[in-house]
């Protein structure tokens, strides 16, 4: 089930306490942040100086206070934590020829991950490096326990991630080498993230690995991170870090809030003017390119992408459809503002099952998600234009009839595509009936 943020909290860490005020205006967050060291200063009779923060002190001076007690990074843990796990002390050193290597089914994704996590593991980077030279680690010394392989043992290596992946993998360090096992590929990419957390440097500068057992799998089939780009843009080179940062977590839906009422960023190859008009300018865009690129990237890191194009709702970018949105009137009179999507033209779904159809062939996920949150009834209680189709249908005046109607007729139109799809619960609790059992909420 998806969550949403209800409310913005600003906290601040003072001496191990924690302390949060919620705020609903971002231009006073200063003032909730100094509101919040005073509560911290009565609370726990903290001198004046905001000590444990590092600021001055009221008054001059200038020297940093004491931060108290610090965290030390943990050293060869893998996170999360496995589902079983031993690791013992005997300690082993990678040597100069270590090498990824596979005893049966390969794949493009297998051979590029025994790439990117060389680079990583022996120079912190996913970059392909000059020569082994130029790593800062020592090499094993004469005698010294090491291993020089890694060997990856997979079934099969379906072409991209889904809700069903199986990413179960057994991993051990031994003496005599480091093993992966896994019924898939997102099995073996979860055990070589694995593998990568238990090396560290040892106190001489060699990279080392404890001799390790672990046998793993996800608790939760569906782990997402949820990114909005419409009401912030964030270019393509800061989604694959952050796609970066759900490997090292083991996440696996990058859930992609694409487009909202804010803006509308993705270039449609169909209607081009969406984002020509509906961006916040031409360099705020994702390009059909661009989006492939970011599938490519998720998909070789066993990261399902599930795009959101939210309707009949966060719409207002969408505007630049002639008659998609609903005129709102006031005193019988057109005001010039829109509302939702308008659900009693054909054109509506004509535009819909179109445009669809090409986000379906965009995105290879099975599921796309449909939104329909935060449908505000008023301007479709305004147009006199709904109102008699309401009474024609004998809504009478329950609008959440009239937005079942919609949803009905847009996920028959995804059932027609062979799409699979999601909605978000508050669908549901408007009173929306009739909606086909094979849903995600």
């Amino acid at each position: 089930m998806f969550l949403k943020l209800a409310a913005l909290f600003v906290c601040i860490l003072l001496h191990k306490n924690v302390f949060c005020k919620p705020h609903n205006d971002l231009n006073n967050i200063i003032r909730n942040v100094e509101d919040i060291i005073r509560q911290s200063q009565d609370d726990l009779r903290y001198k004046p100086e905001t000590e444990g923060l590092g600021l001055p002190a009221a008054g001059g001076g200038g020297a940093a206070a004491d931060l108290g007690e610090t965290v030390n990074p943990t050293t060869g843990s893998p996170w999360p934590l496995p589902q079983q796990i031993k690791i013992t002390t005997s300690m082993l050193f990678l040597n100069k020829v270590f090498k990824f290597n596979y005893d049966s089914k390969t794949c493009d994704l297998l051979q590029m991950a025994f790439t990117r996590y060389y680079n990583m593991i022996f120079y912190g980077t996913q970059q392909v490096p000059s020569s082994m030279e130029n790593s800062t680690f020592r090499l094993p010394k004469v005698n010294e326990p090491s291993i020089s392989s890694m060997i990856v043992t997979m079934d099969i290596c379906p072409d991209y991630p889904t809700l069903e992946s199986n990413e179960n993998y057994t991993l051990s360090v031994a003496s005599n080498g480091a093993r992966i096992k896994a019924a898939t590929i997102w099995g073996v990419l979860r055990g070589l993230e694995t593998f990568s957390q238990l090396i560290y440097e040892s106190s001489d500068g060699g990279l080392a690995v404890n001799a390790t057992t672990i046998t793993d799998f996800p608790r939760f089939l569906h782990r997402g991170i949820l990114v909005d780009t419409s009401r912030h843009f964030i270019d393509v080179p800061t989604l694959l870090d952050n796609l970066d940062a759900m490997v090292y977590n083991k996440f696996n839906v990058f859930h992609w809030h694409i487009v909202d009422d804010q803006s509308f960023p993705y270039e449609s190859s169909k209607y081009p003017q969406l984002s020509n008009l509906g961006a916040f300018d031409q360099r705020h865009t994702y390009t059909q390119d661009q989006v492939s690129l970011v599938i490519s990237y998720a998909r070789e890191r066993g990261i399902r992408v599930v795009p959101e194009y939210d309707t009949p709702g966060h719409s207002q970018s969408w505007g630049s459809i002639n008659d998609l949105l609903t005129p709102c009137y006031k005193d019988g009179k057109v005001t010039g503002s829109f509302g939702p999507i308008n659900p009693i033209l054909n054109s509506t779904y004509d535009f819909l099952k179109d445009f669809f159809s090409e986000v379906v062939a965009k995105y290879p996920d099975h599921y796309i998600h449909m939104g329909g949150d935060e449908v505000s009834f008023d301007c479709w209680k305004s147009n006199p234009d709904i109102t008699a189709f309401m009474k024609e249908q004998q809504f009478g005046d329950d609008y959440a009839k009239l937005e079942e109607y919609y949803m009905q007729r847009l996920l028959d139109i995804m059932s027609d595509l062979q799409a699979g799809y999601i909605i978000w619960q508050e669908v549901i609790d408007n009173g929306v009936k009739g909606l086909p059992n094979r849903k995600l909420l």
